[in-house]
């Protein structure tokens, strides 16, 4: 063979991967695709893998087929798309319970930051510090001196041990140094329900299962968790007002599984933010007190990095394991 010949023969192998990804890129999604929530039907991250899903569906011009997957506390659906083929026909709805799952749980088999390609970012959710029309403190700087003359006998619910409601509370407690008694249920449900009953007189809730009962006067409102007043609280001042540099929001968003070709997650992160700049879908997220949450995908992958560093953090500091 002349050396004319094998350079032509040599251009054209190093050229197959760049025709292939092509190729690839122009022929996805060619089937249904489907999208696991790794929760039970009727919690929120089913919620907005249904809000997210037809849209995302009609832009794809394929089936977008939401799969609920629960079990340890979303790890079962985690590990199967974790172990998924990498083609991208298997998508994750994943959240922050990820990233508190990687240090809750001593065991698991895969780890969310290497093994799991973030696509897209969704919503940030705000938690808010609650408590019954009882108790004593009508503001936050009352409530802080309160616990503080206190100590270890103000009892906090939460949905359980690990969860975001525990986890907010800890981190509260870190930073305020304050000692209250945490007190776990079986689901936030359950804990909602003995707060508004007043057997229980604290909790760190989401916005979007507090709203009702704190605008009929339920529930008082202190505070909320996020970084900046709440859209739809604008009266309620931030924890971090306070507490300086207290910062806690869940988030949810699109991962896949490792290796997934990068010209079909490019496709699936520029289709989802246009889902996301829909004025439907913009005004269902905010009006459900979630923030927006659209970013690069280089954004994204660095901030689940980071929560998942942020909350290993807590759980380690607060001596927290999953039962």
């Amino acid at each position: 063979m002349n050396r004319r010949r094998l350079l032509q023969l040599a251009a054209v192998a190093a050229a197959l991967p760049a025709v292939s990804r092509i190729a690839v890129a122009e022929t996805y999604p060619s089937r249904p695709v489907r999208l696991i929530a790794p929760f039970p039907a009727g919690g929120v991250v089913d919620l907005f893998s249904r809000l997210i899903g037809q849209p995302l569906s009609d832009r794809l011009g394929q089936s977008v087929i939401i799969e609920n997957r629960a079990g340890a506390g979303g790890n079962v659906g985690t590990e199967a798309v974790v172990r998924a083929p990498p083609d991208g026909y298997t998508l994750l709805l994943m959240s922050s319970t990820n990233a508190l799952n990687q240090t809750l749980y001593s065991n698991l088999s895969f780890d969310i930051v290497r093994d799991l390609v973030p696509i897209a970012s969704i919503n940030r959710g705000i938690g808010v510090l609650v408590v019954h029309p009882s108790f004593p403190a009508t503001t936050m700087p009352e409530f802080i001196a309160y616990v503080k003359a206190n100590p270890g006998r103000v009892n906090m619910a939460s949905g359980g041990i690990g969860s975001s409601q525990h986890i907010y509370g800890e981190l509260f407690k870190l930073m305020a140094g304050v000692d209250m008694v945490h007190v776990p249920y079986r689901g936030g449900g359950p804990a909602l329900i003995d707060l508004l009953a007043g057997q229980v007189p604290v909790m760190f809730d989401t916005i979007a299962t507090s709203m009702e009962h704190i605008k009929a006067g339920k529930l008082r409102a202190l505070a909320v968790t996020a970084g900046a007043r709440s859209p739809v609280l604008p009266d309620v001042p931030t924890v971090g007002e306070f507490v300086p540099g207290y910062e806690a929001t869940g988030w949810q968003g699109l991962g896949a599984p490792r290796n997934t070709p990068a010209e079909i997650t490019e496709r699936l992160h520029a289709e989802i933010n246009a889902c996301l700049e829909e004025p439907r879908i913009r005004a269902r997220i905010v009006g459900l007190g979630y923030l927006e949450f659209i970013t690069t995908q280089a954004e994204f992958t660095r901030f689940v990095a980071e929560s998942t560093e942020k909350w290993g953090k807590v759980i380690r500091a607060a001596n927290i394991r999953a039962e």
